[in-house]
């Protein structure tokens, strides 16, 4: 597969995704907003559509979206570490673009919310108690499910077991369950941080919000930051690792 084509189709996907997904966040929360108080399920069925639209649009480059899914498809050698790469740096930019364009669309409601823990919200995950140990014990558990479980789709059917013109990833496995898997998390596992599971996800809007020009926008939490980038990368090795043992392939 062409690295162009992984680079821009992962771009494509990733800013869907996130558009989406930031989207749902601030319809829910946002002043004025006419999904204000939508509530926290409301929040993890969009994310859950949000991945689905993703990974629909993303087929060419086998729909990665998360640096977690990478890293454990890279750990049992579904790809190269040039491509992952290559998938890495698509996936940044693709969540900075969908953030920034979920600004634009609810730039008035931006201007008008008083808080900037809800402006900063709508771009990055948090958690409810900041304690960085568990904080990042609760990331890895949450992303170490969805890696591990993808990697299970892709053992039951012909999926990325036999394709030979679509990378490993997402899109070979379909969009509904991969979709059904992070609503199932966000609803089972997100209570504590908001679930990034995905480093991209987090760092790419929180470097928007940090840039963009968001009246009374407030800190960008940079010390809180590492915790959704390392605990999915570390939650995405132990996936694919725990894949290898325990999910032996079918004859």
């Amino acid at each position: 597969m062409n690295l162009g084509i992984i680079f821009l189709s992962e771009v494509v996907g990733t800013a869907m995704l996130v558009l989406l997904g930031t989207g749902v966040v601030a319809t829910a929360i946002l002043t004025k907003s006419k999904g204000l108080g939508g509530g926290w399920l409301l929040i993890n069925f969009g994310w859950g559509l949000a991945v689905f639209a993703g990974v629909t649009v993303s087929y060419a480059s086998g729909a990665h979206l998360n640096p977690a899914v990478t890293i454990g498809l890279l750990t049992v050698g579904k790809i190269t570490i040039t491509q992952a790469l290559v998938y890495w740096a698509a996936q940044l930019v693709g969540a900075f673009i969908g953030a920034i364009i979920t600004w634009f669309a609810f730039k008035q409601h931006f201007d008008l919310e008083e808080d900037p823990g809800k402006k900063l919200g709508v771009f990055s995950t948090g958690p409810e108690i900041r304690s960085y140990g568990w904080n990042l014990v609760t990331e890895i558990i949450g992303t170490f499910v969805l890696v591990f479980v993808v990697l299970s789709f892709g053992k039951t059917g012909a999926g990325v077991e036999t394709t030979t013109t679509v990378p490993a990833g997402l899109a070979a496995l379909g969009a509904l369950p991969v979709a059904l898997l992070v609503v199932g998390i966000g609803a089972s596992l997100g209570g504590p941080t908001g679930y990034a599971i995905n480093p991209a996800r987090d760092l790419g809007p929180r470097i928007a919000h940090a840039l963009l020009p968001i009246k009374g926008k407030g800190s960008s939490d940079w010390s809180y930051a590492w915790v959704p980038i390392v605990g999915p990368l570390i939650g995405g090795v132990l996936g694919g690792l725990a894949s290898l043992v325990l999910l032996p392939a079918i004859s």
